[in-house]
């Protein structure tokens, strides 16, 4: 004999499964932020040395600035470049100069790589914000047979440490090909925010 309870019960689960997917979807794509035309970039096409990564540029575009500092849908800072390239924002520059006065020794200009460390423009193509900061903090090694690489700890040198976010713009940047190998020229004005946290920072 046929349970009708179980006929009609199935169909009535399915269909407030399907509502409750819907429902979730509709949540998801609501949390997203919405694109801000004002927060696009702007990037110079015939810089070949860029190398764009469309995915990249898509996953770190800026979706809200704050005090000056953008940030991508995951909370983290990010670049923002306009003016068909020539534009940095202030983070992406100051990360430029940081980089080339403690980094480029080791991993190279523009963060090219050396023969003894990695090419940074291309680590941070999939090294998150955390990892990032991590092993400025802590330190990596890589050791094999073949060769042993060194990467020492930052975490108590505040001329690292004090514009992390800065080298990790800049690198983003970079990895992501939103700027080639170019010395900017043009960038937005340093914020009161980036002031502040610096002096902090470094205890002026």
């Amino acid at each position: 004999m046929l349970n009708l309870s179980k006929i009609v019960t199935r169909p009535v689960i399915a269909a407030l499964a399907l509502v409750t997917v819907s429902a979730v979807a509709v949540h998801a794509e609501d949390a997203k932020p919405a694109a801000d035309p004002k927060l696009a970039n702007s990037l110079n096409a015939n810089d070949k040395t860029a190398e764009q990564d469309p995915k990249l540029l898509a996953t770190d575009a800026a979706v809200k600035v704050e005090d000056g500092k953008y940030m991508d849908a995951d909370g983290h800072p990010t670049f923002h470049v306009t003016q068909d390239g020539k534009m940095l924002d202030w983070y992406s520059y100051s990360g430029y100069r940081r980089y080339h006065a403690e980094c480029h020794v080791c991993h190279g200009p523009d963060g090219m790589g050396s023969t003894y460390a990695p090419a940074l423009k291309d680590s941070l193509k999939h090294l998150s914000y955390e990892e990032f900061i991590g092993i400025l903090v802590g330190g990596k090694q890589d050791v094999n047979a073949a060769e042993q690489k060194v990467m020492p700890a930052f975490g108590d040198n505040k001329n690292v440490m004090c514009y992390s976010d800065d080298l990790y713009v800049y690198l983003k940047a970079r990895a992501a090909g939103a700027i080639g190998r170019i010395r900017p020229s043009e960038h937005e004005d340093k914020p009161d925010a980036a002031k502040k946290a610096e002096k902090e920072c470094m205890g002026f």
